[in-house]
């Protein structure tokens, strides 16, 4: 498969610098609104610009796509999508043509630039999606395992499922936010004594989760399944996503049902979603699967990806500190898995379900991506630069994930999702 907006080779007219998340080669979409209108309006990142794709479409440079207007004059970029994987993917193609080194059709008519090109500063980004369902998996071997141990003994680490199946769970969708939306403290009921009845309060656990999360197109009908060699298709994009987590909540809810008011409080996600297009040649082998999956499971070809991630995490009137640096190439269970196990008892997809991947935990303690893991249950604190120390998140702390691909001097990066703890209502 060859993607013309992938060529290694290609510049834009557009100054990128070196280290941009947003080459070229990138072109991820998002949502925006800004100075020139108050309507939200579907855009495009490239370096440190916006790309206005409804001024790019009523101008004319977008007329023999399968889109209309309000495609991209919309809230969400679910009528985008609805188009499917072979129309975004030509419209990526062609914002790659307009905006390549050498292609005058827009690059000398600067009344147009005016309406079309954007700084990012001046612009407010929004949530990118109408999250329709949300479902969460937990497909890192090594977070399992490390939770295992925390919370039975190394001997029983893993239960008898998990390298059977990809574990999920549906999740809440009304509390995912757009980065940068900060957000209070969750309370709930825990049981610090577990000799005394539970007590109400604030959490005091509260811990960030190091995830990164896919969107679908529209899948089958109800009874039909998407198998590992389809889900490609049904696959829009990725963004980085923090699912926060009230452990101390957790511990006390979670029998038998599993996370409840623990995980519903709020998840960020990052604002610009990247295509799995830009993201084929970041392509990586993943580990070897024993016991060996049911067929239903099995796939072929390198179907993890190689993003590099961190996080940080930032006081309050201080500087940040970066507490991890993992890699989505360290999931056991890989995104065609996941939805071929999410479909194949008839769960239909729909446009703009997002999909989660778990906690990312690498195979050393500086790339767990969670607190009770890097802490080890708030047994060892982490420093932070100004002096303090953490076993979990204090109010006031903002954590800041980051990530992003890079493979042959091509950086195709997620921007980053942020958010401040305010202290409890």
């Amino acid at each position: 498969m060859t993607i013309s907006a992938n060529n290694p080779q290609l510049k834009s007219w557009i100054e990128v610098s070196e280290n941009s998340d947003f080459p070229i080669q990138n072109l991820p979409f998002g949502i925006f609104s800004n100075y020139s209108t108050s309507n939200k309006r579907v855009g495009v990142a490239l370096g440190n610009k916006v790309i206005d794709l409804y001024q790019l479409f009523e101008l004319g440079y977008l007329k023999d796509l399968p889109f209309t207007g309000g495609d991209f004059e919309a809230e969400f970029l679910n009528s985008m999508m609805a188009h499917g994987k072979l129309a975004t993917r030509a419209l990526r193609n062609r914002i790659s043509e307009l905006f390549s080194e050498g292609n005058n059709e827009l690059k000398s008519i600067q009344t147009h630039l005016e309406q079309i090109l954007f700084d990012q500063v001046d612009c407010e980004m929004h949530l990118p999606v109408r999250i329709g369902d949300y479902t969460d998996f937990y497909s890192s071997e090594q977070h399992a395992y490390n939770v295992g141990c925390l919370f039975r003994d190394p001997k029983n680490a893993l239960l008898p499922n998990w390298k059977h199946i990809p574990v999920g769970y549906h999740g809440r969708s009304s509390s995912i936010v757009i980065s940068g939306t900060n957000f209070h403290r969750p309370k709930g009921q825990t049981i610090p004594d577990p000799e005394q009845p539970p007590v109400f309060g604030p959490c005091k656990l509260l811990d960030f989760e190091l995830e990164m999360s896919f969107i679908t197109y529209e899948g089958k009908e109800l009874g039909d399944s998407i198998t590992t060699s389809e889900a490609d298709d049904y696959i829009f994009g990725m963004c980085l996503f923090n699912d926060w987590s009230a452990r101390d909540i957790q511990k006390w809810e979670y029998v038998p049902l599993g996370p409840f008011l623990a995980k519903n409080f709020a998840s960020h996600v990052s604002p610009w979603i990247v295509t799995l297009d830009a993201l084929e040649p970041f392509r990586t082998s993943g580990p070897v699967q024993e016991p060996k999956v049911l067929p239903y499971l099995e796939y072929s070809g390198n179907k993890h990806i190689d993003i590099n991630l961190e996080v940080s995490i930032c006081p309050e009137n201080s500087s940040e500190t970066i507490v991890s640096k993992s890699n989505y190439k360290h999931m056991y269970w890989n995104m065609n898995q996941q939805l071929a196990h999410h479909t194949v008892n008839g769960c239909n997809i729909k446009c703009g379900d997002m999909m989660a991947s778990g906690t990312i935990s690498g195979n050393d303690e500086s790339a767990y991506g969670s607190m009770l893991e890097l802490t080890w249950r708030g047994t060892k604190p982490i420093k932070m630069n100004d002096g303090s120390e953490r076993k979990f998140i204090q109010d006031g702390d903002t954590v800041t994930i980051r990530g992003y691909a890079k493979k042959d001097g091509i950086r195709v990066g997620f921007g980053e999702v942020n958010a401040k703890i305010l202290p409890a209502k």
